[in-house]
């Protein structure tokens, strides 16, 4: 079969690895096609991997070292690959800044503050310097735009995913910032909204128990790799992959959207909130 044009496996750990698979693949006579027979993963996916533009999951690397035979090179290096870092983000977050990008659609539940994605600067700043009180102000300041620079993926029309984010009201009702910055926090996300980026929908405080109390989750789908949920607390987050338990949560998930209000109601009370702001004043809770 033709081999495909060159690599630098110089520019990157994940190019490098990426240059190695695919010599490896061509070198057994395999289309991309006939590598991933066995396995749910798209011919896109694995295109992107050797060229070093999305991470090698463990599950593929195994796949890999079984058909090329190639005695656990890929598995035994997929960790130094997801190891090399990018930017100023957390090593835990590293998939999920990845997956953000590929992903069809991405459906978050946040109780206790908004989701990075929807996240203003002052917001983001404010949360970076809770955690990390004794941080230089570069390394917050670095922290904070690679967290804004996230949003991104809501300005490209061709790969804007479908957005579903679920939130508590307390999120409206109790600030955590002075009210003009908490203004244009909810003005983003109703720009967003109106936009039709992103689908917010309100929990209310009134609702009683409900799914993923105890819980913030980030369910990411894609049109050529399985699932993938994301779990985070305030220092450390994992993602999940085991098929029952996305199965576990994906249900849990559908189950809290059914308690929310409505879109339309919900945005309704993020624009009512944002206006009280404005105006000085302390947003009213449903009763």
């Amino acid at each position: 079969m033709a081999r495909g044009k060159d690599i630098d496996g110089s520019m990157s750990v994940p190019t490098f690895y990426g240059k190695e698979l695919r010599w490896q693949r061509e070198a057994a006579g395999l289309s991309l096609e006939a590598f991933l027979e066995g396995i749910f993963f798209g011919k896109t996916y694995l295109s992107d991997i050797e060229r070093g533009e999305r991470r090698m999951p463990i599950e593929l690397a195994r796949h890999a070292d079984r058909v090329l035979k190639t005695d656990g090179f890929f598995e035994r290096h997929c960790e130094d690959v997801r190891k090399a870092r990018r930017g100023a983000h957390a090593a835990y977050f590293e998939k999920v800044l990845e997956a953000e990008k590929y992903a069809e659609c991405i459906e978050e539940w946040c109780a206790a503050v908004f989701p990075g994605l929807l996240q203003t600067a002052p917001y983001a700043r404010a949360l970076v310097r809770s955690a990390h009180p004794a941080a230089l102000d570069e390394w917050v300041e670095a922290k904070v735009a690679a967290r804004l620079a996230r949003a991104r993926l809501f300005e490209d029309d061709h790969s804007t995913p479908e957005y579903w984010a679920v939130l508590h009201e307390s999120l409206l009702t109790d600030p955590i910032l002075p009210p003009p910055e908490m203004a244009e926090q909810l003005d983003r996300i109703v720009e967003l909204a109106e936009r039709r980026r992103i689908t917010p929908q309100i929990v209310p405080r009134t609702c009683g128990p409900f799914p993923l109390m105890a819980a913030s989750i980030k369910v990411m789908t894609f049109p050529d790799a399985p699932p993938l949920i994301y779990i985070e607390s305030s220092y450390s987050g994992d993602t999940i992959d085991d098929p029952a338990l996305v199965k576990q949560y994906r249900k849990a998930y559908d189950r809290l959207r059914a308690v929310a209000l409505s879109p339309d109601t919900s945005l309704a009370m993020i624009k009512a909130a944002a206006e009280d702001y404005r105006n000085g004043k302390q947003p009213d809770r449903l009763e």
